[in-house]
């Protein structure tokens, strides 16, 4: 078949495919823009300065911790080195609180505080309200995912979500 026989036979996709590319380009750059946009707080930043030095973030993200026992948290990481100052511990400890405060007790909190904060902040627990078929949902998928969730913790948690984390009233 002729070159110009081909050309004509062959569909006009060049157009079609030139806008995805382009429709995809500007969303990674809208979602990148996003990402690079948001400034850690103060509290956040003086955490990643001064406890990064000596640990990770897990001992914060497993504790939930109330005002006062963040208080004498990081008074006694103060006391073991952490570099803090004086003026910084109420900024701390208030972006402590907020961000990786107390959650209601009962069975499913630790393994909540174990399981789902190796992925996910408090906030992002705290936000989701869902029923427990909700719940369900999003626990079948973080398990596709690869969530180290031991099978006989599911109920315990489903329960514990539902429960702490349902819909909220209206």
């Amino acid at each position: 078949m002729p070159r110009a026989a081909m050309s004509a036979a062959r569909p006009a996709t060049t157009p079609c495919v030139a806008v995805v590319v382009a429709a995809w380009f500007v969303a990674v750059a809208i979602v990148s823009a996003h990402q690079e946009s948001r400034k850690p707080e103060r509290g956040e930043e003086i955490v990643s300065a001064a406890c990064t030095t000596c640990h990770d973030l897990r001992p914060i993200d497993t504790q939930a911790l109330d005002d006062a026992g963040w208080t004498k948290e990081v008074k006694s990481m103060i006391d073991q080195g952490a570099e803090v100052k004086a003026d910084d511990v109420p900024v701390v400890v208030e972006y402590l609180t907020r961000s990786h405060g107390p959650l209601p007790d009962g069975p499913g909190r630790d393994i909540l505080l174990d399981i789902c904060t190796r992925c996910h902040d408090l906030q992002r627990v705290r936000r989701e309200r869902n029923s427990a078929e909700g719940w369900l949902e999003i626990l079948d998928a973080m398990l596709n995912e690869g969530a180290p969730l031991p099978e006989k913790d599911l109920p315990a948690l489903l329960r514990y979500l539902a429960k702490n984390f349902g819909p909220a009233p209206q």
